[in-house]
């Protein structure tokens, strides 16, 4: 009881939200990395995971990276219906030999009631078990503790005073502290989902009850924001490309993440050969999905920097095609400021779409594999389907990485009435 009483006036103090203030730092991922994202459904759903991972894959496509979700509908710090945490740490995290574990539970660990000391205590003992086991089983692993997304107590009225999602903010407290504790990482959901559910309703409130539909899970616009925020507490880079050209000189005077050959002029304009080393994201900026997201504060461009420049062109309008495929029309001025090609329909954009599908596969095949190994676990057909997933999601995997290495893109950039 005494433990109890403390961690609730522990939890009841004002708590920092995220990663403590640091110099910058290098991405929190690397080459050759085992990464388990650990958690409830939202976890499972995957989207804020599918984003990391599509992420690196388009970023880093030569690296060898793994990512394996490990989120069940239900799950508590002490487990659920798919075995009681001890079994789902074995057979679901520790068994892929992780150097990366995420862990994001809590929103069904404050039972959907007012916030009470003892189901804190009871929260606390069960994260805490789960961080030694994951210790002693894999040491040396990077963990990131993920304090739980919000319950939407912002575009809708609370169900009770002070509303649920204080109870989970008051759990999202023990979680940093403990993860200052254990010198893990920690990064908050919950502050910058409230914060752009908040943004998008002062204009639309039906618009921002899209961000958590039923209150609790994530829609395709929340995750992103999550997945960004993920990203940025890893410090990822946000640069795919950059290029400078001067176009009255004839010369590439800049250029990051590409090698840029060929340069002549061509048509009353300009065309080159780039061979890059990474790929934006597949995201269209102009998704509904996307844009919600935006307003909602995701910031995705920030993540997604392919900047082109192109001064000493005469004045007029110009055509930029991409393996002949258009691109956009921009003014000389424009050029000459820069334009962000992530944000255009580009050939680059296409082939790292189909790594995103290719993700969505991956995380659907791992959830159905799940769901055999923890129902059917007597069952050797059972068994052997799971393998079989397995080592379908290995393969995969493994292609995935390919299918992201940039293909060389021819470039014209055309003058036009």
């Amino acid at each position: 009881m005494v433990r109890a009483l403390l961690l609730s006036l522990l939890a009841s103090l004002p708590c920092v939200s995220g990663l403590a203030a640091e110099p910058p730092a290098p991405f929190a991922l690397r080459d050759g990395d085992r990464v388990v994202f650990y958690g409830d459904s939202i976890t499972q759903e995957g989207g804020y995971a599918r984003l990391v991972e599509e992420y690196v894959r388009t970023r880093f496509p030569a690296w060898d990276v793994r990512f394996y979700n490990a989120g069940v509908g239900g799950d508590t710090v002490r487990g659920g219906w798919a075995g009681d945490a001890a079994t789902r740490l074995e057979r679901d995290v520790i068994a892929w030999k992780p150097t990366v574990v995420t862990i994001m539970l809590g929103m069904n660990d404050g039972g959907y009631k007012p916030f009470d000391p003892m189901t804190l205590a009871r929260f606390g003992e069960g994260y805490r078990a789960i961080l030694a086991r994951l210790g002693e089983a894999r040491p040396g692993v990077r963990l990131t503790l993920i304090r739980s997304s919000p319950f939407d107590d912002v575009s809708r009225p609370p169900l009770f005073a002070p509303g649920y999602d204080d109870a989970l903010r008051r759990l999202g407290c023990y979680v940093t502290m403990l993860g200052a504790k254990e010198r893990a990482a920690v990064v908050d959901f919950r502050d910058p989902l409230n914060a752009g559910i908040a943004a998008v309703a002062r204009d639309n409130p039906e618009l921002a009850r899209l961000i958590l539909p039923d209150r609790v899970h994530p829609g395709p616009a929340g995750n992103l924001v999550m997945g960004a925020t993920l990203l940025r507490a890893w410090s990822a880079p946000p640069l795919v490309t950059r290029v400078e050209i001067d176009a009255a000189a004839g010369t590439v005077v800049a250029a990051e993440g590409t090698d840029v050959s060929g340069l002549a002029a061509a048509e009353g304009g300009l065309a080159w050969t780039q061979a890059d080393r990474a790929l934006p994201l597949p995201l269209s900026f102009d998704d509904a999905d996307t844009e919600l997201a935006q307003r909602a504060g995701a910031d995705l461009e920030g993540l997604d920097r392919q900047p082109l420049a192109v001064r000493g062109l005469a004045a007029g309008r110009y055509e930029l095609k991409i393996d002949g495929q258009a691109t956009g029309r921009f003014t000389e001025t424009e050029l000459a400021a820069g334009v962000n090609l992530a944000r255009f329909d580009t050939p680059m954009r296409g082939q790292a779409y189909r790594v995103k599908w290719s993700v969505g596969d991956s995380h659907e095949r791992q959830r159905v594999r799940r769901q055999l190994v923890a129902g059917a676990a007597n069952d050797p057909a059972a068994r052997a389907a799971a393998e079989a997933l397995a080592a379908v999601d290995e393969a995969a995997q493994a292609q995935r990485s390919k299918d992201a290495v940039p293909q060389p893109r021819r470039y014209e950039l055309v003058a036009v009435p």
